[in-house]
């Protein structure tokens, strides 16, 4: 192989990645760009809250609709699938609205920042931003304050 052949074939395996990272990422949209059943579920779904962004990524070969809203000062952001059906509803809480054994899990990796509810179905758990040590992490809990995947 001659350098300018091994020159071109490295930008092209770079050029190729690229395009593989960026087929990953969230790509921002605005209402008008969703198919029509999103719009219908992102209105639905606001319940009076205000529109913050739009984002469409592709999860296990699905698609899926990030709806990132704000609610009496609080987030509440919700996942909704190509036919506009809710998948998954994260809403901030407030300290004194998280249960207590939440709470005293949460309080077990560091002082709580911020606790979220994700509603995915009928499943409830609860994310907890949590900082010790000056790093923050994200832990997530049941009801019970058993540690889950999140």
């Amino acid at each position: 192989m001659t350098i300018r052949q091994i020159a071109l074939t490295t930008v092209l395996a770079f050029g190729m990645a690229g395009v593989f990272v960026a087929a990953g990422a969230d790509q921002k949209l605005q209402m008008k760009d969703l198919p029509a059943a999103v719009q219908k579920g992102v209105t639905a779904n606001l319940n009076g809250g205000t529109l913050k962004g739009l984002s469409k990524e592709v999860e296990g070969g699905k698609t899926i609709y990030e709806v990132e809203t704000t609610l009496y000062g609080r987030t509440r952001d919700f996942l909704l699938d190509v036919t506009g059906r809710l998948v998954e509803l994260e809403d901030e809480m407030a300290m004194d609205a998280v249960p207590a054994a939440v709470k005293t899990a949460l309080e077990t990796h560091g002082k709580i920042l911020k606790v979220e509810s994700v509603t995915r179905g009928k499943v409830v758990t609860y994310e907890g931003t949590v900082e010790k040590d000056g790093k923050k992490s994200e832990v997530a809990v049941d009801a019970n304050g058993k540690k889950v995947k999140g």
